[in-house]
């Protein structure tokens, strides 16, 4: 289809053809049965709703058009020369709903500090490394998404008890600078305790980032390679020498969005190596060098690398699928994300009695993956478990007297926004309820009930056989 063309005249032509109701349309493509109806009114759509509706129509083999007129425009990244970072918007769009919601750094932030999934994720992930058996030169791992570090670093703490004397590399992925930040603002004790660390980040995609390796001739051209050798025996030392690599971040930690998907995107592939110069002729078999790194992890952590409500077949082949592959014989994915079937779920269907974001379970996720490999996943062993070891709970912080008769403002909006940002309900039908009191009675009352606010996750395993 054209660019010109609507999205709102792509649907009706589709549903047309396909003899479907447009309300039937709407709840399959974005589980909201007046979503075609709120275009006809005149209603916009985020980058995030163009993506859900463009891989539901992928699926039915219809193509939607990239950039229509009913998409918002997006946020600036890309700054001008001269110009700041994000460039303001004019007033008339400046509203936060032009943000996706899952990259909105208030509700993640607030997320993050109020509940405890990145604990309870690295305890999980913790338990893994039991079963490893790391050969030389090093015990290799691989985060496919850093975030603020914080699973990360907790790791690499289990790591050092359970290992203390084995070389670590470390690989972390995050297409985010200001989470790039936060996590290397946290590496500095991690170099002080296991001077044995090479650590490299990196933006690029699930598909390159294990090999270091951008797949497309212009952007390997335009590789940004770096290597930092800390200096000095203490971590103070260390922690300066790693925020002096802000201004070179702010440089080369470049984003933008796809035209296509409205999905964050980088400019520049990069991959940021550090280790300690006192370690470097022995690691000299562990640090990569450019155009010869390999994969071959150990392990692999794959905590929420995608959005809940894309379609499995891409949850399969752009994520967990390359990433399989990059493990060593005898190494271990550690697949996890939202299970539902928790009170912050009904918090959720107090609001959209027909809310279901947690469509893929992980039968569903193997079951793709193994499909996706072929022939090779022959050489792979596929471990869903039993939900009383594969499904876990992470709460929101809270004191017992804050739930009582009368549960504060500030911790009632807490619990929404993290039932919420967990259910991944985009800013459009989030601006539709905030105008009233019904969230917060929703929530109350579902907080009341239960004394408490819990989430849970589940995961599961892809290890590589030996032989």
């Amino acid at each position: 289809m054209q660019e010109a063309v609507g999205l709102l005249d792509s649907i009706s032509e589709f549903c047309r053809r396909a003899n479907m109701a447009e309300s039937t349309f709407g709840r399959r493509a974005v589980n909201d049965g007046k979503f075609v109806a709120r275009l006809r009114d005149g209603a916009r759509i985020t980058p995030e709703t163009l993506e859900r509706v463009s891989e539901f129509l992928i699926t039915q083999g219809v193509t939607a058009p990239s950039s229509p007129p009913e998409l918002m425009r997006l946020m600036r990244v890309t700054p001008a020369a001269g110009a700041s970072a994000v460039a303001p918007m004019p007033a008339k769009d400046a509203p936060s709903r032009n943000f996706r919601f899952f990259d909105n750094r208030q509700k993640y932030l607030l997320f993050v500090n109020t509940c405890s999934e990145k604990e309870t994720i690295a305890q999980r992930v913790g338990l893994e490394l039991q079963h490893l058996h790391p050969s030389p030169p090093a015990l290799r791992v691989f985060d496919a998404g850093m975030g603020d570090g914080t699973v990360l670093t907790r790791v690499m703490r289990e790591m050092h008890r359970r290992f203390p004397t084995l070389p670590f590399y470390v690989v972390g992925k995050e297409i985010s600078l200001e989470d790039t930040r936060l996590s290397l603002e946290k590496m500095a004790d991690r170099f002080y305790e296991h001077p044995a660390t090479v650590l490299v980040v990196t933006n690029m995609y699930y598909t390159e980032a294990p090999w270091l390796t951008p797949k497309a001739l212009s952007a390997a051209t335009s590789l940004v390679w770096h290597e930092v050798a800390l200096s000095g025996s203490t971590a103070a030392e260390f922690s300066d020498q790693i925020t002096a690599l802000e201004p070179l971040l702010g440089k080369v930690w470049q984003a933008k969005h796809s035209a296509k998907t409205g999905n964050p995107i980088y400019e520049r592939p990069v991959a940021l190596v550090i280790y300690r110069d006192d370690f470097r002729f022995l690691m000299h078999d562990v640090i990569p060098q450019q155009g010869r790194a390999r994969a071959d992890y150990d392990l692999v952590i794959a905590s929420q690398p995608y959005r809940a409500r894309i379609p499995v077949e891409l949850k399969a082949s752009r994520v967990i699928a390359p990433l399989t592959r990059g493990l060593r014989p005898g190494g271990r994915l550690l697949g996890i994300h939202s299970f539902g079937h928790d009170p912050a779920l009904e918090i959720v269907r107090k609001v959209w009695p027909e809310e279901n974001p947690f469509t893929t379970s992980r039968h569903d996720i193997l079951r793709t993956v193994r499909a996706e490999l072929g022939r090779e996943a022959r050489h792979y062993n596929f471990n869903a478990y039993a939900d009383q070891r594969a499904v876990f709970r992470y709460d929101m912080h809270t004191l017992p007297t804050e739930i009582a008769d009368s549960i504060g403002t500030s911790t009632l909006f807490a619990a929404w926004n993290a039932a919420v940002y967990v259910a991944q309900i985009d800013d459009e039908r989030l601006a539709d309820v905030v105008g009233t009191r019904k969230y917060l009675d929703a929530t109350r009352e579902v907080l009341q009930a239960h004394g408490q606010l819990w989430f849970l996750d589940e995961s599961y395993v892809i290890s590589r056989k030996r032989g």
